[in-house]
């Protein structure tokens, strides 16, 4: 390593951490080297602690914000200049100055008050180092307008993340995600919804579970099941008012899950759908069934899931009698038009991030004309034409979400959307498809997370 020149005030960078530009007091009175850094929580597990917490390189600018993660190294107590104690986790990153770089020791402090963000003490100066107290800046000059910049993202390292998925199922979907997640360093924590409260209030709202305030994620993929939608949107709502980026917002999830809503939504985006007829009126039946056409119809509860509430009426006799028995049970219902081209077939498409990551064709078990895999359907990799594939991209726009299973029918006048899934699971696709569908959830988490360009200020 060269000799280096230091002043008492160096511009240093931190690329371990994704701070490319910071300035940093030098002081040869302290041991270790000290960052400014709030909001610290330790996650990951007891054999390999992590710890995560933000940092506003430029003094006096609030609004920029790095959210940094780094293996802990220690805790210890260390005393300041002014003679107080404090305990501070230590944690070890590359230290960058005039094209050198070394490692070195950091405590995690709160600097708030002072100029400069970091302090540089005698265990990162090594012996290649001269210091010249009378001087500042001996080394090539570094610029906060790399935070104003997209080189703020390029530059951004992978860090480990704090993830939490929103499910009260152990089962093949959730599993993955830890399991994905877990493999890419990240740590992954399965949160049972119902098991959360919330604080809600303008200045600090917070999300609650099992009596402690849960800590800051730095992404949140929600599983909700069809019986718990309501409480499930709310807490993701909850998230959404912290700040957390969710895979998918409340509002699609909401939307999605109601299919008289859904359908409306996607009627608005000129969708192609089966021809649909919604009622409330025990009056109304045959006009009702007029409005979709001749039998055969399929009459869906608006609740149903995975096919259960689902009915093909053959006639039209049969229709009248499966209308007139969800009235008389007061459920609320939607008659569709029955595609018989798509002969007890659909295209079940995955999307992430605006892209059809997979594809399959899903198949009804003998004498049934529903497809879903959980009533004994079998699925295969299918290549769809560029129509469906937009189609399904337009579905998935439509509410907005960032991961779904739109079902598609192929009809003679184009794909139908049947049905678009806020929380597909990965099972059926992944094993049809041989894709790793969770691995390019995660890419699109890794890339959603990275720090955002902030504009300048006028005269800053």
């Amino acid at each position: 390593m060269e000799n280096l020149a230091f002043g008492w005030e160096e511009w240093v960078a931190l690329p371990g951490l994704g701070l490319p530009a910071i300035k940093a007091k030098v002081d040869t009175g302290a041991r270790t080297s000290a960052l400014h850094a709030h909001d610290i929580e330790t996650f990951g597990s007891a054999a390999h602690p992590k710890v995560r917490f933000n940092v506003h390189p430029i003094a006096g600018r609030e609004d920029i914000v790095i959210t940094c993660s780094a293996p802990l190294v220690d805790r210890r107590e260390v005393t300041s200049s002014n003679g107080e104690s404090e305990q501070r986790y230590v944690i070890e990153t590359k230290l960058e100055v005039g094209g050198q770089s070394w490692p070195i020791e950091v405590t995690l402090t709160n600097r708030a008050g002072l100029t400069s963000r970091m302090l540089l003490g005698r265990q990162a100066l090594n012996d290649h180092i001269t210091i010249s107290a009378t001087e500042r800046r001996l080394q090539p000059d570094l610029s906060y307008d790399v935070y104003h910049t997209a080189a703020v993202r390029k530059t951004a390292p992978k860090r480990a993340l704090r993830i939490a998925v929103l499910s009260r199922e152990d089962n093949y979907s959730t599993r993955r995600l830890v399991d994905v997640g877990e493999e890419r360093g990240h740590t992954v924590e399965v949160i049972d919804t119902t098991r959360c409260y919330m604080a809600i209030n303008a200045m600090a709202p917070e999300v609650h579970y099992d009596g402690k305030r849960l800590p800051r994620y730095d992404a949140v993929i929600p599983r909700i099941g069809a019986s718990i939608t309501p409480y499930g949107t709310a807490v993701i709502r909850q998230f959404e008012t912290i700040g957390t980026y969710c895979v998918n917002g409340s509002a699609g999830i909401t939307a999605s899950r109601d299919k008289l809503h859904a359908h409306q939504v996607l009627a608005s985006k000129k969708i192609g759908m089966p021809t649909t007829a919604f009622a409330a009126s025990p009056k109304d039946t045959s006009n009702l069934m007029g409005l979709v056409g001749t039998a055969p119809l399929i009459v869906k509860l608006l609740e149903s899931t995975q096919g259960k509430g689902v009915v093909l009426a053959e006639t039209k006799k049969a229709a009248e009698s499966v209308i007139d028995a969800f009235r008389g049970l007061k459920a609320n219902f939607l008659v569709q038009d029955f595609v018989k081209e798509a002969a007890g077939e659909d295209i079940r498409c995955l999307v992430i991030a605006g892209k059809v990551v997979a594809a399959m064709k899903r198949t009804g078990a003998d004498g049934d004309f529903r497809s879903n895999l959980h009533r004994g359907g079998s699925a295969k990799v299918v290549r769809i034409s560029k129509e469906e594939r937009d189609t399904a991209l337009r579905a998935a726009r439509a509410f907005g979400l960032g991961k779904a299973g739109v079902d598609l029918l192929r009809s003679e006048s184009g794909p139908k959307v049947l049905e678009v899934n806020s929380s597909p699971g990965f099972e059926g696709i992944e094993k049809a498809t041989g894709k790793d569908i969770v691995g390019k959830l995660y890419d699109e988490i890794e890339a959603r997370v990275k720090p955002q360009p902030v504009r300048k200020r006028k005269g800053g």
